[in-house]
């Protein structure tokens, strides 16, 4: 099921940056960006009220609260630089530039959560940053 929510997180994703491209002419990224985050905020706890989930957040420690208050503002940080971005360039340039990700995650997954980087990982990397150059 994880494989299946992933590809669907793509695609979505991949629909957001035509979406924004398309949207985002003649409006400030930044104001955007708040439109977009007002959209997220209003789907996401609506689907907390909607799975009757709401109750836990009693229950979330303080180390979630703090790494998840993080994760927000990684975020928003990488959302408004991608707007801004979009804006000013090509949606096939800089889509592809920040599937970089891809590449710091799994380095950070491997310093800071010790998950295995095996030579699987290792070509993987090397192959999606000579595709991104290739690509831009």
């Amino acid at each position: 099921m994880w494989a299946v929510l992933a590809l669907l997180s793509a695609v979505f994703a991949a629909l957001t940056s035509i979406l924004v491209k398309i949207g985002i002419e003649g409006v400030n990224s930044n104001l955007a960006t708040a439109i977009r985050t007002v959209v997220v905020v209003i789907m996401a706890w609506g689907m907390v009220f909607l799975t009757d989930t709401q109750g836990g957040i009693t229950h979330i420690s303080r180390k979630s609260w703090i790494f998840l208050i993080l994760s927000g503002l990684a975020t928003g940080a990488s959302w408004l630089c991608y707007y801004k971005a979009i804006q000013l360039g090509e949606v096939s340039k800089v889509a592809v530039i920040d599937k970089c990700s891809i590449i710091i995650t799994l380095i950070l997954a491997f310093v800071l959560l010790h998950e295995e980087f095996g030579i699987k990982s290792v070509i993987g990397c090397v192959l999606i940053a000579a595709g991104t150059l290739f690509m831009i």
